[in-house]
């Protein structure tokens, strides 16, 4: 299968190939304009670059000629968008955290703790014992993985490995009991 990225070099249009000239010109400096707008989120950033764009590209606004500058309006677009998406954050209501279940005055019932550890245990009982060390080791100590190679006289690989395969097989078998 043939693909050809919209602005890529090998784009088929002038209309692409131009895209691609405007955000190598300009996609650099509207980068650092939005960073700074957005106090250096960059996954932010790059989506209001990258909507900037488009828009650009929608208005075949592509090249700069004597009526408009292509750069000042692409800041202005980039800017007005940044001012958007910061008024529709404060519109919404605001997010609650984890910690919400606390707040509202209620904890964890005793009768649940014991019968998720009730669970977890007999999740452990299925591992072998190596992964069940290893875990205990690790998690449960709360030792690094450096630790715990020593405590279990074995290389510190063979620990990062140990773990990864008991969580593996651990998650297994809380699914087993219906645990998602």
């Amino acid at each position: 299968m043939n693909m050809t990225v919209i602005g890529s070099a090998a784009a088929a249009s002038a209309e692409e190939r131009a895209l691609r000239d405007l955000y190598v010109v300009h996609g650099p400096a509207l980068y650092s304009y939005v960073l700074r707008l957005l106090s250096g989120d960059t996954h932010r950033t790059e989506d209001i670059v990258q909507e900037t764009l488009l828009r650009c590209w929608n208005k075949q606004n592509l090249v700069d000629d004597e009526r408009m500058a292509v750069r000042p309006w692409m800041f202005r677009v980039a800017r007005n968008l940044v001012i958007d998406a910061h008024r529709a954050r404060a519109k919404r209501p605001q997010e609650v955290g984890a910690g919400w279940v606390g707040d509202m005055g209620t904890e964890f019932d005793d009768v649940d703790r014991m019968l998720s550890s009730m669970v977890v245990q007999d999740a452990l009982r299925t591992l072998t014992p190596a992964h069940r060390d290893v875990l205990r080791a690790t998690f449960f100590a709360g030792h690094t993985t450096e630790q715990a190679a020593f405590a279990l006289g074995v290389p510190q690989g063979t620990v990062k490995s140990r773990v990864y395969y008991a969580l593996r097989s651990l998650r297994t078998a809380l699914e087993r009991q219906g645990v998602r």
